[in-house]
């Protein structure tokens, strides 16, 4: 079964490229940019993802950030996160960026999503690895800043095909951004949310309702509404879950306890993704062999994650058969 896992394609739909800020690429570039951390070596930062809920990890996540100030340093990031993907035969990946945590400390947003989308079109050259990018408002922020960071992200609609909401989810509601979310669709934008990790699962409903989502980050508290759940399985909606973060913040306890297999018989679209992979121990290989590890599953299910991924990414419908027909001959393979 771990042989099959390495080798089963897989497609990433919830991954936040700053954090796939590895502590060794977070100490050279600190090094080569004279920024200042408050750790001595790779081993302390380690030492200090310890986290008990989302915002502690946010508070280090965020200081992280503080090392990329140039175009090159979001491209090295960027590059690094994929060569990981080509190491875990990840064929497609739709990478979050935040620029608001950039664009705050003064960094342009052309700096970021430049870096970002150069090593992107590398990847698809020289790794054969397709992806897309979304922009993620901060939702500990206000509305108005949202607004301001769409309007930096028009010039670069040929870069981005969707927006999302990240960051604190308790006490920032996703109605709270309706209009800026109304104007990205209007603009052609398609929008995504994490909702229903710390949140309620309200927040998964008005998600869909408000902000016109096309598939929802998290949402593994969806549980606790059994008429979500069964609009979730009528409409397919995708849910973007991430078992070791999960795991990580507390959501659950251990991955025996963690939901996405029952999720996953039930007939709902869940699909496995790494999230903050630097910060929470594990790229997507490691996210399907925790699950498989405490879940007994058939390869058949495994391979389920991968379909449901296909279906829910923002690829052409060709595209979408020809990834599903390479993993359909993966598994008949074996």
């Amino acid at each position: 079964m771990n042989q099959f896992i390495a080798g089963l394609p897989k497609v990433e739909l919830h991954l936040h490229i700053e954090g796939s800020l590895e502590p060794e690429l977070m100490f050279a570039l600190a090094e080569r940019n004279h920024i200042a951390i408050p750790y001595r070596s790779p081993e302390e930062v380690r030492a200090a993802y310890q986290f008990h809920n989302l915002q502690s990890f946010l508070d280090i996540y965020y200081q992280g950030a503080n090392v990329l100030i140039h175009e090159q340093d979001f491209y090295d990031l960027t590059w690094a996160y994929l060569l990981r993907c080509k190491a875990d035969n990840v064929v497609h990946t739709e990478i979050f960026f935040d620029p608001q945590t950039h664009t705050e400390r003064g960094i342009a947003f052309e700096t970021v999503v430049h870096g970002i989308h150069r090593a992107l079109e590398q990847g698809q050259t020289e790794l054969e690895i397709s992806s897309q990018l979304i922009l993620c408002f901060l939702r500990h922020l206000d509305q108005d800043a949202a607004f301001r960071t769409l309007e930096q992200a028009m010039p670069h609609r040929d870069k981005i095909i969707g927006v999302g909401l990240d960051s604190s989810e308790l006490g920032h509601p996703p109605e709270k951004f309706k209009d800026v979310f109304q104007k990205a669709l209007e603009a052609g934008f398609l929008t995504v949310a994490h909702a229903g990790e710390e949140g309620p699962s309200q927040n998964i409903d008005n998600t869909l309702d408000l902000l016109g989502a096309t598939r929802v980050d998290h949402g593994v508290r969806c549980v606790e509404d059994p008429a979500l759940v069964a609009r979730l399985i009528r409409d397919q909606v995708p849910l973007t879950v991430c078992p070791l973060s999960n795991l990580k913040l507390k959501v659950f306890e251990s991955m025996r306890d963690h939901n996405i297999v029952e999720l996953l018989r039930k007939e709902l679209c869940v699909t496995i993704n790494s999230d903050d992979p630097a910060y929470f121990g594990g790229y997507m290989t490691d996210n399907f062999q925790a699950v498989a590890d405490a879940h007994p599953m058939s390869r058949e299910e495994i391979a389920q994650f991968t379909f449901n991924a296909i279906m829910a990414s923002f690829i052409s419908e060709e595209e979408k058969q020809r990834l599903t027909q390479l993993t359909l001959n993966y598994l008949e393979s074996f």
